[in-house]
């Protein structure tokens, strides 16, 4: 749109507030911003002359404007925002920030259980957060675990079951971590209370709980129960050691937000923080990718508009070392002293201290690829391995058994130069018995390749077989069964002295010791260990307890495998009563089990 013919359209827009969207030659949105008043802030993109390069191209670009009129500023930033979100344009500051940040959950339950996560999950649970850090989390989860002694099992309470008399007190509650409402010792009102408490601790309101404690300390020390009296002491003093660690400064400054900006030419850096009764509840920093000449206060307003909406902040009062557009309703302070100069310090360390952090990983990142990208890595073992196809897919077996028993294969999968774990694969051999690792490495490749060629996927460029000559020709006979051998490249590793070894060839193959393709191999060959390992140690530690079950007469895997889902252990088992028994399994295979440990007996 060139300024002749923005001229034509200027007398009709409108000179109220609201929010204007451009539109490019092929009908895309490329720029939403908002405005006090629409002719004037859209005259200025077509009347002053531009320095900023890219706002030239945005206005040569420019083919069709459209504008949404609202009532308030307030709801002008709102639209804006919400348009931005929706719809991506190319001109609008971008708010990176692709970190998955954790959350306390209190999940919705008649008796909630409280505990990190990563998911946000819609099932009405509630969702407090997110948190900058675990170690936040985890030291909040420890405050409340000394404090309000929650449950922390998984049994589906209800007032029914607990009536029914189906539960059993744990250790927790003989430790004093938990009041046993699964078995009626805590009212429902009383657990509600205390979940009730959680939330306010996690605003940072300490007091509620505190001034709880020394009424309900002062009442058992009444009632000679010194023991208890000693417990909620230490809760008291928990309390407060939290809390002084917690204060940063006064008090008296309560629910108000700080914002911070470290600008850069084509990034900003925002830091934002939430205040409670003196104490930071929360502390954010953001990186944001400007696209035109944007101004500090632009993208603190955009920012803020972003922070508080996810983190549901409500304060009246905005600290700042700037001034910037926010609503009617709030107010933005800009101290010279005190305390609450001190907070915008914290503020502002805190930015400075998130691209401090940000360099040094970029730099770690550069010295982990020894100037090498992970693509001419793949080259270069290519070259080494006289490969004839460059090796992006790469997959790797090894095999794993405990004296002949539990014997397990493990497969792991590497594209372009890194781990692929979705692709990733574990078997449990079920074709060969004792110890025969080449019968083992056979039946694997078979069943992992054979899925493949059924399924129509492609295949690897290279397989590596860790084991040597005689686990490769156990690997070269299921190629072949299956048709595929001479469509990918399978090499053996000899274990100990690192040789690799090619179908036929009688001599080896010996990298240098220092050589980017060794180092490769090496990764590969470690993680196809630690996965294999990991993985037959978990079938080793469920199939000794399974066999201890099953080498009872009348005992099938079946019965087993119920046996443990139901009472988690062979101690548990044994623990169990008749009718639980019974109603389990049956009464024959109930008297076969008590028969069975009370001669162990």
């Amino acid at each position: 749109m060139t300024k002749e013919e923005f001229a034509l359209i200027a007398p009709g827009i409108p000179t109220r507030p609201g929010v204007y969207t451009y539109y490019n030659q092929e009908g895309h949105i490329i720029y939403v911003g908002k405005a006090k008043q629409l002719r004037k802030r859209v005259s200025s993109y077509f009347v002053k002359q531009h320095e900023h390069f890219k706002t030239k191209k945005l206005v040569s670009e420019i083919a069709k404007i459209e504008f949404t009129i609202v009532d308030t500023e307030q709801d002008a930033l709102l639209l804006e925002n919400s348009l931005i979100k929706q719809h991506q344009p190319r001109y609008n500051m971008m708010l990176k920030d692709d970190r998955t940040y954790p959350y306390i959950v209190i999940k919705r339950e008649a008796y909630p259980r409280i505990f990190l996560t990563r998911r946000l999950i819609r099932d009405g649970s509630e969702y407090l957060g997110p948190f900058p850090s675990v170690e936040q989390v985890r030291s909040l989860l420890e405050l409340i675990r000394q404090t309000l002694p929650l449950r922390s099992c998984n049994l589906a309470l209800t007032e029914k079951s607990i009536a029914a008399g189906k539960f059993k007190e744990c250790l927790e509650y003989h430790i004093g971590n938990c009041k046993a409402p699964c078995i009626g010792l805590q009212s429902f009102e009383d657990y509600a209370w205390q979940v009730h408490q959680v939330k306010e601790i996690l605003k940072g309101k300490l007091g509620d709980v505190i001034r709880y404690y020394k009424q309900e300390m002062q009442q058992l020390a009444n009632e000679m129960q010194f023991e208890k009296a000693e417990l909620v002491k230490k809760r008291l003093e928990y309390l407060a050691q939290y809390q002084s660690r917690s204060v940063i400064v006064n008090t008296r400054i309560d629910n108000v937000d700080v914002c911070s900006i470290v600008s850069m030419p084509d990034i900003a850096y925002v830091n934002y923080m939430i205040i409670v009764q003196g104490s930071i509840r929360q502390t954010y920093t953001l990186q944001v990718v400007k696209k035109l000449d944007e101004s500090d206060a632009e993208i603190l307003a955009l920012a803020l508009h972003t922070f508080r909406e996810r983190f549901q902040s409500y304060a009246k009062e905005i600290i700042s070392s700037i001034p910037f557009e926010v609503p009617q309703d709030i107010m933005v302070t800009i101290p010279r002293s005190g305390d609450k100069k001190k907070l915008l310090a914290i503020s502002q360390q805190n930015a400075m201290y998130f691209i401090q952090e940000q360099k040094r990983k970029a730099t770690l990142l550069l010295n982990q690829e020894d100037n090498l990208t992970q693509t001419q890595r793949i080259e270069r073992l290519q070259l080494d391995l006289r490969l004839t196809e460059l090796p992006i897919h790469i997959e790797c077996f090894d095999n794993s058994n405990f004296q002949g028993a539990y014997p397990v294969s493990a497969m792991v999968c590497f594209k372009n130069g890194l781990p692929s774990k979705k692709d990733y694969r574990h078997f449990h051999i079920k074709t060969v018995e004792g110890i025969n690792d080449f019968a083992s490495m056979e039946e694997s490749v078979y069943r992992r390749y054979k899925r493949l060629v059924d399924e129509g996927s492609s295949l690897p460029q290279l397989i590596i077989i860790d084991g040597g000559k005689g686990q490769l020709s156990a690997a070269i006979k299921s190629l072949n069964l299956l048709g595929i051998m001479g469509k990918t490249t399978v090499v053996g590793l000899a274990k100990n002295v690192e040789e690799i070894f090619y179908p036929g060839d009688s001599e080896s193959l010996r990298l240098p010791y220092d050589s980017e393709s060794l180092h490769l191999i090496r990764r590969i060959r470690d993680e196809v260990h630690r996965f294999g390992i990991q993985f037959h140690r978990k079938t080793r530690s469920k199939g000794i307890i399974k066999n201890e079950l099953e080498n009872i007469a009348g005992i099938g895997e079946k019965t087993a495998t119920l046996l443990l889902q139901q009472f988690r252990s062979v101690k548990g088992i044994q623990a169990a009563t008749e009718e639980q028994l019974i109603a389990a399994v049956g009464k024959s295979k109930t008297e076969r089990l008590k028969k069975h440990f009370q001669k162990e007996k």
